[in-house]
């Protein structure tokens, strides 16, 4: 009889094609392990315009890294690019199955998950048009950028008030409770000393034509001068792959982020997470650097133990 007809079978499988998914996936790559890297193009950081603070690509666009990147990993032979989304992810260490949401399914020993989060804003008239231009959440990232102009912090948890202090290294800065985040005596002293206003009036809209901000305006009527805001949003998984395979999260500041150990192994053996998903402060730096671990990480444990020989053995078993 003919061989059972099975689904392509990798040695590892990456979920998410930006900037850890891409990186991971390069390790591998140079291992000359057999990957598929499954990107549906929704990367997190794609509002931006510019990517920033990222050494050797600093002024480049999040899509130009990404294009370089894969022509890079295009190269080598032993990497498979599949464009879609991955809609499910079941299995265990050696013996893992994606689904695709075009139906086809992949195996692999190992799973990446480089899925990203996304972003949740507060509900306020004119952030969401404006995300990634003037409205911002890294000041590391973007600071430079809006040097030198008036700045806000739009207060969306208990530790916008740290951002706030941050910020007069780049421009003059008004510190908006949104009457809900009160800094505390401590935190008030050093805004204070910083030269951050603080204003307990809630913003309720944004002026001028999106992307600029030319003010905002408060709930009492007033209109003060904003040419930029920050705001750190509220953060939640990309992707339910890591709920479907029974990863363990830890709840950050701004959201949960996959548990993960040093080679960014997740709770769930043979499952390892990298970038934005399993870090606390989003950079591209840091999901890079993550993603590079995750695949070092992939690569010693297949070393260890090879479990891809019993997906083939089954692959050649006549039925």
């Amino acid at each position: 009889m003919k061989p059972e007809k099975l689904p392509p079978c990798y040695d590892a499988i990456i979920i998410g094609g930006s900037f850890a998914g891409l990186s991971a996936a390069m390790q591998l790559a140079r291992a000359r392990r057999r990957i598929a890297l499954v990107d549906a193009g929704q990367p997190r950081n794609r509002f931006a315009a510019h990517s920033h603070g990222f050494l050797g690509q600093d002024g480049k666009t999040p899509a130009e890294i990404v294009a370089v990147g894969r022509a890079q990993l295009a190269a080598y032979r032993t990497v498979d690019f599949i464009d879609g989304a991955a809609t499910s992810a079941d299995g265990e260490s050696g013996r893992f199955l994606v689904t695709l949401e075009d139906g086809r399914e992949l195996r692999g020993a190992r799973l990446i998950l480089a899925i990203g989060v996304r972003d949740e804003l507060p509900a306020l008239p004119g952030l969401r048009e404006r995300w990634g231009q003037t409205v911002l959440h890294c000041p590391y990232c973007h600071g430079y950028e809006v040097a030198d102009q008036p700045l806000g912090v739009l207060a969306a948890h208990p530790m916008s008030s740290h951002q706030a202090a941050l910020l007069p290294d780049w421009g003059p800065t008004t510190y908006f409770t949104q009457g809900e985040f009160e800094p505390d005596a401590e935190q008030a002293a050093l805004l204070t000393a910083r030269g951050v206003r603080i204003e307990r009036t809630p913003v309720t809209q944004l002026l001028g034509p999106a992307p600029r901000i030319d003010a905002v305006q408060l709930a009492d009527g007033r209109r003060l001068l904003v040419n930029a805001l920050f705001v750190a949003s509220r953060v939640h998984m990309a992707s339910p792959l890591a709920m479907q395979l029974g990863c363990a999260f830890d709840e950050g500041l701004l959201g949960p982020y996959l548990r993960v150990d040093d080679f960014k192994q997740t709770t769930v053996p043979g499952v390892y997470a990298a970038g934005d998903a399993s870090l606390q402060m989003g950079n591209a730096t840091l999901a890079s650097a993550s993603g590079v671990m995750a695949g070092v990480g992939v690569h010693q444990s297949l070393v260890r133990d090879d479990p891809v020989k019993c997906w083939r053995a089954q692959a050649s078993r006549p039925v």
